[in-house]
């Protein structure tokens, strides 16, 4: 498909720059899409639209202090680094801005000598594979001397840090977050739970291929970049028990939506594993896991809205997207969100 199907004019001022005060307090967009109706409420109000038995599907992976900036040994030039999948013996993928200064061999020293880090392969595209020598904890080294990777468009970074972490956060090793589980606290869980929903967490590590925009001019030739995605026994046989019993699956964001897709299609159902996908899903794609989702408002042309579009069909998203303008909605990573159901 055209990518330019995916665009729309967003006013710059509609792009939020901070989070709500309180998470729940978000303004929430629900759609229902089978019906073509809209309904403007607040996320707080999310709980009426749940039952018993419903099965919501929460992406517990947790934010890392992923960009390093450190010093080219021995010239001394600047080199920036985001860390985009670990990989084993302490290698990583890593996405280096000013990749020119780098070649095999290279070493690169971040904290003063507290960390080094070796190019091992160049790729296209400022992707590396790097090995990291150090002293220590490898996650402790980078709390003290790494940030959060925040989006190009948040402005004056430094005060957002905390607030760029779910409330469920628990595996490290995202460099970006699950933006659509931002609005959950753990009194919303609760009552959900309270209310006979079955909370089922998965983990994807958020990278590369989440966040990367779409430069070719038609979907097909945009290539998706693997994140690594763990399910476990539990939650697998949790899942496979809903879809038996056609109980509803409501996943949180397109990378949950994106962790169940991938593993139900390869295996004809889910299946505990620990694993990468590339799965890029594009409107013609049918979804086989999932009845319902909570996400953010997305970028134009980015590989979310078409997931987005793929779900509930792109006119109807673009219709519910000029709504939310129309309606002053927040949008991107620390913007209000949409509810996505149909009648089954």
């Amino acid at each position: 498909m055209d990518v330019n199907l995916f665009d729309f004019n967003l006013p710059k001022e509609l792009i939020a720059q901070y989070p709500t005060i309180s998470r729940q307090n978000a303004r929430l967009l629900v759609f229902n899409k089978d019906k073509n109706e809209l309904k403007d409420e607040h996320f707080y109000d999310i709980i009426k639209y749940f039952n018993a038995g419903d099965v919501l599907v929460l992406n517990n992976t947790k934010v890392i202090p992923a960009r390093l900036r450190g010093i080219k040994v021995p010239t001394g030039a600047k080199i920036e680094a985001i860390l985009l999948k670990a990989l084993k013996n302490d290698e990583y993928e890593v996405l280096i801005g000013n990749a020119k200064a780098i070649k095999v061999g290279t070493i690169v020293s971040f904290g003063g000598g507290k960390l080094l880090m070796e190019c091992l392969t160049k790729y296209k595209e400022g992707i590396h594979i790097v090995r990291f020598k150090y002293e220590g904890v490898f996650l402790e080294i980078l709390e003290k001397i790494g940030t959060t990777p925040l989006p190009p468009y948040i402005e004056d970074k430094a005060e957002k840090y905390a607030r760029y972490q779910t409330v469920y956060a628990k595996e490290p090793g995202s460099a970006a977050a699950p933006t659509a589980g931002f609005h959950f606290t753990s009194e919303i869980l609760q009552t959900l739970k309270e209310k006979g929903v079955i909370i089922v967490e998965i983990t994807l590590h958020i990278g590369l291929g989440t966040f990367k925009p779409v430069s070719a001019a038609d979907t097909k030739n945009h290539k998706m970049h693997y994140e690594t995605y763990e399910i476990s026994e539990e939650a697998a046989d949790t899942l496979n028990k809903a879809i038996a019993e056609k109980r509803r699956i409501i996943s949180v964001g397109t990378t949950a939506t994106r962790t169940l897709e991938a593993n139900f299609g390869k295996y004809q159902k889910i299946v505990a594993t620990n694993e990468t996908t590339n799965l890029f899903i594009t409107p013609g794609y049918k979804f086989r896991v999932i009845n319902a989702l909570i996400t953010n408002f997305h970028l134009p042309k980015s590989t979310l809205i078409m997931l987005v579009s793929a779900f509930a069909g792109r006119e109807k998203i673009l219709s519910a997207y000029y709504h939310a303008i129309k309606e002053r909605y927040r949008f991107f990573s620390f913007g209000d969100v949409m509810y996505i159901y149909g009648e089954n």
